[in-house]
């Protein structure tokens, strides 16, 4: 329905700018194109025309038709003075300083200035910058010629095709020919270039913006003046008529989770390591050099004058973590002290194992005391160490609280003067999830399981590709020992200890029956890097000659989930405490990356080698940061091309794109690659946002043919330490608290079927906007023959329902399940009844609310 209205909204608008513009079109007219100062021109390239020269009317008030895509995120994605021109064949191509104190410069081409190719940043010499453009071209040579200022000094390159350059050359300042032209439009007075361009140009640059508007008022939808809208709709009835004879089946994998450590989602949240900065790992690089106390000291203090506390790194436990902490103690009686993260929670009666690495240089033994002491002093447990070894030699003990507490800290004193070197100082609650080893917090991996996932990707996001190729997230840094394992930075901004690594992913996966779907780079960093000698962006792609290597650090994944013992990595994962494969079926390649030239070379040798190597494995490609846009239609056409068997979608939106694109996936070529919808959200936690997300996953069961996979993100956020919102639970260090979108996850996932059942909805009062707001979805699972039927209502009225279950066999009982209230709501509960029921079923869908039947067989 959605698609046909836009169609006839293009119509009319088509029809009104021919009228409302120019009642007699001019063949003409010059375009000037311009960004705006007082954004930097982070809103992107700007259009106004002009029949003289003189008077100058916006084109899609200031719409953005290309941005720049290069830097981190927000603020450094500038365009500074565009050049727009066309080639020798017609092609628009347009080119413009970054932040004008690097190296680079940013390129793009389009064939009508509306849909525009992938970014590419040439670099320049490094001593050079570049700032003010001017290209010109010669048709005798066929070659262009681009000067620039640098500095107070002017240069020209030249290039026949925009992908290699001549090196940058002076020039006088006599022959660099600046014609951009200042004009005055209703924001002020603006610099850019003309060109002459056919009406049509124009007319289709505003037909874009106008629908763009358009699109972008249907995503501000709200429930603020339901009240008003809908006010002449007293009640509704539907309809349902179910036809399955039409059955299709959808994927058994369709809902699952999206894990990263994002939010402290990982150390401090998941992972159920107590202690915070554990390694001395701990550096300001975590934090781009902004925090200084952000260093190997950071968590640990100390008590009292007579105890000297150090970091050293000269002969450290592992290469892969070179820090630990010295302690010269004159006096015994202080203590080196931890307070975890937000204080250590403790439960009465409860064992915690405590294990360190001691080294005692001066082969003298030692005892150290360790102890769990409350905010008000009281000592909750405590237990003795002794150690005598002159190398580095790990030591256990178990302690056992007294008393509940929410902020307790580790103290760890020695007992006799000397010197003694610690490192990887840990505390573990026993009771983990399923009781594993180096594992979970039990009541958030639980409250994750609740949702019944059907897989679960891992690690990323934005951090599997990481900031800056040295950052990308190496699998291998993250299996074996914990103290062999190699920290790194967060892309958020923290500590990764990849205590939550590869193993322990994959151990969770088994232990809920969810399948495991790991991400890898696919040879590039974040698209928003902000690190590396090589750039922003994906201009630090690995290095070609180094590919090889990578592409086989992919291939050994495969070999260490599914190997068999006798094998090299199948015997890693045995002496971790796996024999038996994984049953590794699918992995990701790249996340959200700019489907550039860089791009494409690097994730064409990884599908290539992975579909030779292991053509069991279903490769799941990526087609961008965005549902549309050129990185999209370029990375559907990659996967297209390579015959990709899965891509991976991201778009997080406000409710009402949700409401408004019923049909997105209606359209999609079932030939072509399936979708993994693996980021998404709807900006929000209120009931309102949940309805909206539950309306959209009923389309996306209707679309289940296609839509293989769906994850929303992110998962998991620490109270006060939360650098993405919103999410799906929150929690601190007692208290887990799941969103009403969790509810709405939680329903789809424990209600999932294997065939879709198509239906009719008529409605008493036939609208648009009313049917938008009304979702249904019925399914069957064909693993015990129940029929699920989920509605959702999204008007602020009752909607009085009848479905006739005659042709879909039911049974004669039934589970109701129902999330509704108000829609600011943030916390809803959820009711279950078991209700009789015949062969027509009959409801009254509260307003603002999601209804789960469940009816067996």
């Amino acid at each position: 329905m959605f698609a046909v209205t836009r169609i006839v909204f293009l119509l009319l608008i088509g029809t009104s700018i021919d009228k409302a513009l120019l009642a007699n079109e001019p063949d003409s007219v010059y375009l000037f194109a311009y960004t705006t100062i007082k954004d930097k021109g982070r809103s992107g390239l700007h259009f106004a025309w002009s029949a003289d020269r003189k008077k100058w009317n916006l084109v899609g008030n200031e719409y953005g038709y290309v941005k720049c895509d290069y830097g981190p995120w927000g603020e450094e994605k500038q365009m500074h003075t565009p050049y727009l021109f066309q080639n020798a064949n017609g092609e628009w191509q347009c080119i413009w300083s970054l932040d004008e104190t690097i190296n680079q410069f940013a390129y793009v081409a389009s064939a009508n200035l509306v849909t525009w190719n992938s970014q590419r940043y040439p670099y320049l010499k490094k001593e050079l910058t570049f700032r003010q453009p001017v290209v010109q071209y010669d048709k005798s040579s066929r070659q262009y010629t681009i000067t620039f200022i640098s500095g107070d000094k002017y240069y020209k390159i030249n290039t026949i095709d925009f992908k290699t350059y001549d090196e940058a050359v002076a020039i006088p300042a006599s022959a660099y020919k600046d014609d951009r032209i200042t004009v005055t439009l209703p924001a002020g007075a603006v610099t850019g270039n003309v060109s002459k361009v056919a009406w049509s140009v124009v007319n289709k640059l505003t037909e874009t913006a106008t629908l763009k508007g358009y699109e972008y008022n249907q995503t501000r939808e709200s429930f603020q003046n339901d009240s008003i809208r809908f006010a002449p709709l007293r009640s509704i009835s539907a309809t349902v008529t179910p036809d399955p004879e039409k059955r299709k089946p959808i994927s058994d994998l369709l809902i699952g989770v999206f894990f990263e450590d994002i939010n402290y989602a990982a150390d401090g949240g998941l992972y159920a390591e107590l202690l915070q900065n554990r390694d001395f790992e701990y550096t300001p690089a975590d934090r781009k050099n902004r925090d200084s106390s952000w260093n190997s000291k950071h968590s640990w203090t100390t008590s009292g004058a007579n105890l000297h506390f150090t970091i050293d790194s000269t002969t450290p436990l592992h290469i892969n973590n070179a820090h630990y902490a010295v302690l010269n103690v004159q006096q015994p009686g202080s203590a080196l002290i931890n307070s975890g993260y937000d204080g250590i929670p403790l439960k009465k009666g409860d064992a915690y194992d405590c294990s360190l690495f001691v080294k005692n240089s001066d082969g003298k033994s030692r005892n150290l005391l360790v102890k769990l002491v409350n905010a008000d002093g009281s000592i909750l447990a405590q237990a003795t160490i002794k150690t005598g070894s002159q190398q580095w030699k790990k030591y256990t003990t178990s302690l056992i609280a007294a008393a509940d507490a929410k902020d307790a800290r580790f103290e760890l004193q020695p007992l006799s003067t000397g010197s003694v070197l610690l490192d990887m100082i840990s505390l573990f609650p026993e009771k983990t999830f399923k009781n594993r080893k180096n594992g979970l917090r039990a009541d958030l991996a639980e409250t994750v399981a609740a949702i019944h996932p059907r897989f679960i990707r891992f690690p990323g996001g934005c951090l599997a590709h990481g900031d800056g190729v040295d950052n990308i997230y190496r699998w291998k840094n993250t299996i074996g020992p914990i103290e062999a394992r190699k920290p790194q930075p967060n892309i958020w901004r923290y500590h990764q200890t990849v205590g939550l690594g590869y193993f322990e992913y994959f151990q969770y996966c088994e232990d809920i029956g969810a399948t495991p779907l790991p991400v890898l780079a696919a040879g590039v960093p974040c698209q928003n890097s902000g690190l590396g000698a090589n750039g922003f962006g994906q201009q630090g792609g690995i290095p070609m000659n180094e590919m090889d290597q990578y592409v086989q650090e992919i291939l050994d994944l495969v070999e260490w989930a599914n190997g068999p013992v006798t094998s090299k990595w199948g015997k890693l994962r045995a002496e971790a405490g796996h024999p038996a494969p994984f049953n590794l079926k699918y992995i990701g390649v790249g996340n959200e990356d700019l489907i550039t030239d860089l791009f494409s070379e690097r994730f064409t040798l990884i599908y290539n080698a992975l579909k030779q190597q292991h053509p069991e494995i279903t490769v799941i490609g990526t087609v961008g940061p965005f549902h549309d846009g050129s990185d999209y239609e370029q990375g559907w056409a990659l996967a297209s091309q390579l015959k990709v068997p899965m891509v991976d979608e991201h778009y997080y939106e406000s409710p009402g794109w949700f409401i408004n694109n019923p049909d997105f996936y209606d359209s999609y070529d079932r030939n072509k690659p399936k979708v993994y919808l693996g980021e998404y959200a709807s900006h929000g936690n209120t009931l309102f946002n949940a309805l909206a997300e539950a309306l959209y996953l009923t389309n996306i069961e209707r679309n289940g043919d296609v839509v293989h996979m769906a994850s929303y993100a992110p998962l998991l956020a620490r109270e006060k330490h939360t650098q993405w919102n919103p999410d799906l639970i929150y929690f601190n260090n007692t208290e887990v608290k799941p969103t009403v979108n969790y509810e709405v996850q939680k329903l789809f996932g424990n209600n999932a079927g294997t065939e879709y059942l198509p239906s009719v909805l008529t409605l008493s009062k036939e609208d648009e906007a009313v049917r938008k707001r009304l979702g249904i979805s019925i399914v069957r699972d064909t693993t015990d023959g129940s029929i699920i039927v989920k509605l959702v209502n999204l008007l602020p009225v009752a909607t009085s329902l009848k479905l006739d279950l005659t042709k879909l066999a039911p049974g004669s009982k039934a589970e109701r399940t129902l999330l509704n209230g108000k829609p600011a709501d943030r916390q809803n509960p959820v009711t279950v009844t078991t209700v009789a029921i015949g062969n027509v079923l009959e409801d009254t869908l509260l307003p603002y609310s999601f209804t789960v039947w469940k009816i067996h067989k």
